[in-house]
């Protein structure tokens, strides 16, 4: 188990950036895949990118591919996302989460199903 602790929110105007961080604690921090979801209000929540163990593959979701990055620190135990021109529909709270031993396959990082471990998430808001 890890614990998951996100940070970086805020209000933003549409074009800008955020960069939002998770710190974990807990051992064999590399052993965990990464991912960030959102909920935005009145909706489901929603994959937005994840990353491997190494920091070596990422994936993102069609709506912010292009516009945010994933990356790890595992030294630090952090995950980032930094997100860059900014939409009023990025609007929503992100979670980070880890997965540990539940990742077979490629499509298995989109699945929140498959994280096991979950932050109580951090709040963005985009102004238009």
């Amino acid at each position: 188990q890890v614990q998951l602790v996100e940070s970086g929110g805020g209000l933003v105007q549409t074009g800008g950036s955020l960069r939002l961080s998770c710190v974990a604690s807990g051992r064999t921090f590399n052993a965990y895949a990464l991912g960030w979801f959102r909920q935005a209000p009145g909706k489901e929540r929603e994959f937005v990118a994840a990353i491997d163990g190494s920091g070596t593959s990422t994936y993102y979701a069609d709506s912010v591919k292009g516009r945010f990055i994933i990356s790890r620190d595992n030294a630090k135990k952090t995950v980032a996302l930094q997100m860059s021109s900014l939409k009023p529909e990025d609007t929503a709270v992100y979670y980070c989460a880890a997965a540990y031993a539940n990742i077979y396959k490629a499509g298995d990082y989109y699945s929140q199903d498959r994280y096991n471990n979950w932050g109580r998430g951090t709040q963005v808001t985009v102004s238009s």
